[in-house]
């Protein structure tokens, strides 16, 4: 920032604080001067947010409860720090980015309630958003217990949301509930009551007018819980909610707790244009450094997976091998082994599948269940990482072993003791050289920055049940065109997409073979499981199982090109010099979109898509510079240069 902008930011700040004599608020503006918050001091602490001269977030309440502390109802503001410069340059092993730089202006509002107890709010305002956390000051190492926030967003009557109701705690299939597996609502009125009683998850998108804007969280630590948006009846303002008082590891707590001082985590609002929001890294830029020092053995990569098409009864050391295979021919560079692999092949045959698949290059993640006391799956392994002794012995003998990832399930769970178990999980799994994958599980909130060895997670209404049931499958097109969007906006998720040919039971898929195929580019996870059998490939083109031995790992750059959630999608990844284009067309007519792919790839590209025969694909050189490309119904393509 010019000295002369920081001298107009200065100014703002000094001059704009709550007195007595006037009700004019504090300001503080993002870099580009696009984004302005406000804050008063009238009634509590409050905010509102406008973007390029228009409001999107109306005034908005501030504040939080603590066991022995009202530090909302009568907090008032009473000094400000002047707005400073923040910036953060950090890489990312797989993601939307490899490098990114954070750039915000910083101001710290010092709060005090009418006993003198003292809240500090600090506010960060980035060209793509704003982020503000609460300081819990406090006497040095007292335990301090917070019962509730008073964050609030108030949008204009005319925004629309996008929203994902959250699943009631202990509920479903054995109980595993919340293992945020609902589709999202598209387009509906804010305020709009979610249809269970546990409200919304993160990330809620929303558009106002021809602004987006977008609410999740980030840097939850062992001190906190995670949290949803709850929504007000009366007023229609979202607040930020608590998990429920079960979803707790056994006898251990749910509400945040830490000694202090702590701090809660980020509340996150992305805010711009649909290609800024869908450009912006806002969630992992808020999210804690990472800390984790060895990361050479983290290696982003795709996976073969028996289990998605062949179910329990492929867990046997012989489809095993065959996976493997699979794996070794398409130049993937993993092969995951699920449930019940300890007493259908055990420790020993599995050791050799280890050094099998090593000889062909490719690594073995192994499946494992969370589970204690808190739901009744019966899978193994089972209650083997609960404790701390058990948990180090068990992944010290998977490093002797030679396996490279474990997949965790059945978390079931937001509180507080739940985020504890996943930090202490990933940060033993560091010790011991294992990246990890978090199944039925909560949204990542940007931890796949702070522990890199989080390579995905789902957290999503996946590609599995697709294979039960047909009512899954026949909401499958509109249902990815709305997660890229939405769930995996910022966070890795684990779709376990691209089904190309077909689902070996009586489930019809209803997307293309094109649409699947672009699954593999737009979706993202660190460690990607296809949801495609060997015999399956067979099917498939050689140009097309070529394009996916090839397709890289991870990414350097996305472009946002055009889409609508729900609707259609298309996005442009590069990795090097080598551009990747992917659309999708989520709805059940044909779509015709116009593409500049000299300005995206270059001159010459190749373009994969869907043939006039079903469950077929055609390929195609491009030479002109724009061209309009009409997708089938359901349908998608990838192109690449």
């Amino acid at each position: 920032m010019s000295l002369k902008n920081f001298l107009f930011v200065l100014l703002i700040i000094v001059g704009s604080l709550p007195s007595k004599a006037t009700t004019k608020p504090l300001t503080v503006i993002s870099p580009d001067k696009k984004i302005r918050v406000n804050f008063y001091s009238d009634n509590g602490v409050s905010y509102d947010i406008a973007f390029s001269g228009e409001t999107v977030l109306q005034k908005s309440k501030l504040g939080i409860t603590l066991k022995d502390a009202d530090l909302a109802n009568d907090l008032r503001l009473t000094t400000a720090t002047p707005a400073h410069l923040i910036t953060d340059n950090y890489t990312l092993i797989y993601g939307k980015k490899t490098a990114v730089k954070y750039t915000a202006n910083e101001v710290i509002l010092h709060c005090l309630n009418q006993h003198q107890q003292a809240l500090d709010i600090i506010f960060r305002v980035s060209n793509d958003g704003v982020a503000f956390r609460y300081f819990i000051p406090g006497k040095a190492n007292q335990t301090q217990q917070v019962l509730g926030e008073y964050t609030t967003f108030r949008f204009p009557v005319d925004t629309r949301a996008w929203l994902q109701p959250m699943q009631v705690a202990k509920s479903g299939w054995m109980q595993t509930n919340p293992a945020y597996e609902e589709y999202f609502t598209q387009n509906i009125p804010t305020g709009t009551p979610s249809p269970t009683a546990a409200g919304w998850v993160y990330p809620g998108l929303f558009k106002y007018h021809t602004t987006w804007i977008v609410l999740t969280e980030a840097a939850v630590d062992t001190n906190y819980c995670a949290t949803r948006l709850l929504t007000d009846s009366v007023t229609k303002e979202y607040y930020v909610g608590f998990p429920s008082g079960i979803e707790v590891m056994t006898g251990q707590g749910n509400l945040p707790e830490g000694k202090t001082p702590f701090y809660s985590p980020w509340r996150v609002i992305g805010i711009g244009s649909l290609k800024s929001i869908m450009q912006s890294t806002i969630g992992t830029d808020l999210a804690a450094a990472k800390k984790i020092k060895e990361t050479a053995y983290i290696l982003p990569g795709k996976s073969s997976w028996s289990w998605i098409n062949s179910k329990d009864d492929s867990i046997v050391y012989s489809e095993q091998k065959r996976y493997i295979d699979f794996a070794a021919k398409m130049n993937w560079r993993y092969c995951l082994v699920d449930a019940d692999w300890d007493r259908k092949i055990g420790y020993e045959k599995i050791t050799e599948l280890v050094a099998y698949a090593k000889a062909k290059n490719v690594g073995i993640w192994l499946w494992y269940n969370s589970a204690g006391d808190w739901n009744t799956v019966q899978y193994t392994p089972k209650n083997k990482l609960l404790t701390v002794a058990s948990r180090r012995a068990e992944f010290k003998r998977l490093q002797e072993m030679g396996i490279k990832g474990i997949k965790i399930d059945f978390f079931g769970g937001d509180g507080r003791s739940v985020m504890q178990y996943y930090i202490d999980i990933l940060n033993d799994a560091a010790v011991y050289h294992l990246m990890v994958n978090f199944h039925g599980t909560t949204l990542p909130r940007g931890l796949e920055r702070t522990y890199p060895n989080l390579m995905t997670a789902e957290a999503v209404r996946g590609f599995e049940n697709i294979t039960f049931r047909q009512a899954d499958a026949d909401k499958e097109a509109q249902h990815c065109a709305t997660l890229p969007f939405t769930r995996n906006l910022y966070d890795p998720m684990d779709f376990t997409p691209m089904n190309l040919y077909k689902i070996p039971t009586k489930i019809i898929r209803k997307t293309t073979s094109g649409f699947e195929l672009a699954l593999s580019v737009l979706f993202l996870s660190g460690v990607q499981h296809f949801a495609e059998s060997p015999e399956g490939m067979s099917h498939i083109p050689d140009y097309v199982q070529q394009f996916l031995s090839k397709l890289p790992d991870h990414w350097d750059e996305v472009k946002f090109i055009d889409g609508f959630p729900g609707k259609y999608v298309v996005l442009a990844r590069r990795l090097g010099k080598k551009w990747y284009i992917a659309g999708i067309n989520g709805e059940n007519q044909e779509r015709t979109i116009k593409i500049n792919m000299v300005k995206i790839i270059g001159y010459g590209a190749t373009i994969i898509t869907d043939s006039d025969k079903p469950l077929n694909f055609k390929q195609e050189k491009i030479q002109s510079g724009v061209i309009n490309l009409t997708l089938r119904a359901c349908g998608g393509f990838v192109g690449y240069n």
